[in-house]
């Protein structure tokens, strides 16, 4: 299997898109080509492009999105694909440009993931996210993503002594890391004290899904993230031997009952624990070789079950790191330095490449005021569903 890596990023300000959708893909696109130098027309290198997202055909009205993607950019007569797989279609889309060139059908590959969300309003965007949801078992009957987050918290809660306090800790995390992060949604810093204080906290940080609260839950968000891919043994011939290369060294997937009720354990994320394992085990690494982190935080306390899931922290003791101050910035082991999907955003198809965009900033010590000096290996979990199906990516430059 030939080693893949990345020699280019790309990535718009996550918010309220000012350009239609097609535009805004193409330019995290041009972003990472510009990156990686690489070139259009008769000089194009690259064989296959993916477009992870979950709802442009629904929500912004354009289907085969990679088809125009390719003839906007004139990189005919290049493959193209579309990938919806949820919340997870950045990364599986990832996965896929990874698979193409391990397998030596391609030996450069476009991903992009994008998503439109601002198109509808708030509540036709819970419906439409709600969709990923059994049809008969769960949706009819109303269920929605942040109702399933306030059971799974309640019951961690019961389980595991966290608080309310915990997730804003986390909550107060990201929102500080995001205002190092051009590309975040949220600037703004939000202070413990306002949204915990019980004179107020109606007030400033309202329940949405019991226990949940505003700010235990990511914002809905435009934006698109872009890598290009490169076989390591063609970096050269193709022109990027100067560019500095960051190694997928590991890539796994997972899935987990459609139905959340069908689950052994109900307090488990099956699919993150085995994806990681999987993503390890072909890296050659565990755990603690990770020195980032960009873990799928929707909702607060999935940054929490996550770190435990994948190995960072013991079961039922992500809560207690977190108040120790060890996922911070200037912790032992950073976590969504980025800001997180709380937020960065979270655009739903380019979550997943955009989580692996901060990761290889990061490697290349090229993310500015929220670098983590040292880092050389990166985990990124992209959560699709209520833990349906995730995937999840190791990047080195060891």
């Amino acid at each position: 299997m030939r080693s893949v890596g990345i020699v280019g990023v790309g990535h718009t300000k996550f918010g309220k898109s000012e350009v239609p959708f097609l535009d805004m893909v193409c330019d995290a696109a041009l972003q990472a080509m510009d990156d990686a130098g690489a070139k259009t027309g008769r000089n194009n290198v690259i064989d296959q492009v993916f477009v992870g997202t979950m709802g442009a055909g629904m929500v912004n009205r354009i289907s085969g999105t990679a088809s125009a993607v390719v003839d906007t950019l004139n990189i005919r007569p290049a493959m193209a694909e579309t990938v919806e797989n949820g919340p997870a279609s950045g990364a599986s889309a990832i996965k896929l440009g990874f698979m193409a060139i391990a397998s030596g059908m391609c030996d450069c590959v476009l991903v992009v993931g994008a998503e439109g969300m601002r198109a509808v309003t708030g509540w036709e965007g819970t419906d439409f996210v709600a969709t990923m949801l059994h049809l008969e078992g769960e949706y009819k009957y109303g269920a929605t993503l942040p109702a399933f987050a306030g059971m799974f918290t309640r019951l961690c809660m019961d389980q595991y002594g966290l608080e309310s306090k915990d997730l804003s800790i986390v909550s107060v995390k990201n929102h500080a890391n995001a205002c190092k992060n051009p590309c975040a949604h949220i600037h703004s810093r939000v202070v413990l004290e306002r949204i915990t204080n019980p004179a107020y906290i109606n007030a400033t940080n309202p329940i949405v899904a019991d226990p949940l609260r505003q700010f235990d839950m990511c914002p809905v968000s435009d934006g698109a993230a872009a890598v290009l891919l490169v076989a390591e043994d063609k970096k050269d011939t193709l022109g990027f031997g100067d560019k500095k290369f960051v190694k997928i060294a590991g890539m796994g997937s997972a899935t987990d009952t459609h139905v959340v009720a069908n689950r052994e354990v109900p307090s488990d994320l099956l699919a993150v624990r085995l994806s990681a394992k999987m993503a390890y085990e072909m890296a050659g690494v565990g755990p603690d070789d990770i020195d980032i982190a960009e873990l799928h935080d929707a909702f607060q306390i999935l940054e929490i079950a996550e770190s435990e899931e994948v190995g960072f922290f013991k079961r039922g003791e992500g809560h207690l790191a977190a108040r120790r101050g060890e996922t911070a910035l200037t912790g032992k082991k950073p976590v969504n330095t980025s800001g997180g999907l709380k937020a960065k955003g979270h655009p739903l198809g380019a979550t997943g490449v955009s989580q692996v965009v901060e990761l290889v900033r990061q490697l290349r010590g090229e993310a500015g005021e929220r670098q983590v000096e040292g880092a050389k290996t990166g985990l990124a979990v992209n959560f699709g569903g209520f833990g349906n199906n995730v995937v999840s990516t190791v990047l080195t430059t060891k």
